[in-house]
């Protein structure tokens, strides 16, 4: 496993590496990654262009920030279309109903899980939760996936998934963790 001494952006390119390597040393056909504004997928696809895989790309839902706008541009999830990526906007999981009961009521189960999962770090919650939007949309099929995502912006965590839809939740198999900050 790769770790990262801090979390953050400025890890992006060298966890990206690992996913990609891991995508060819383990035959594993498809890499999904989380992406807010294209940053990290636009270097995925760039990285991944040279191999047989498919990049799945999840982003926040719109709304995430401010009613009725999403942060990721049109001309960018064209850009990324165009590269063979398959871009998906979907609600989150762990970041639905539940946030809207908790805000009000002070708790939801959601928040129980995505909060364990926390323990391994913010990228770990996130890996789980673009593994079941992209199983939701169809997107991830029935095998082993890697997944990308990062603390705030950027990428610092890569796992081995298997998928499963939001409804199958405790059929997801954290597989291995492929690179991870050591503090977040």
């Amino acid at each position: 496993m790769k770790t990262f001494e801090k979390a953050g952006r400025l890890n992006t390119s060298a966890c990206l590496a690992t996913a990609v390597n891991a995508l060819k040393q383990k035959g594993i056909s498809t890499l999904i990654t989380a992406s807010t504004s294209g940053y990290t997928a636009l270097q995925a696809a760039e990285l991944i262009s040279e191999i047989d895989a498919k990049l799945v790309v999840i982003t926040h839902n719109y709304g995430f920030k401010e009613p009725g706008t999403i942060e990721m541009t049109r001309e960018t999830r064209k850009k990324l279309q165009n590269m063979g990526a398959a871009v998906h906007t979907g609600t989150m999981p762990f970041r639905n109903i539940g946030t809207a009961i908790r805000s009000t009521m002070g708790y939801s189960q959601q928040e129980l899980i995505a909060n364990t999962l926390r323990l391994m770090g913010q990228g770990i919650k996130v890996c789980v939760e673009i593994a079941m939007m992209a199983a939701d949309a169809g997107l991830a099929g029935n095998t082993d996936v890697i997944t990308v995502a990062g603390t705030a912006r950027g990428a610092d965590t890569a796992a081995i998934i298997r998928p499963a839809s939001s409804n199958r939740l405790f059929e997801i198999k954290i597989r291995e963790i492929l690179a991870k900050p050591y503090d977040w």
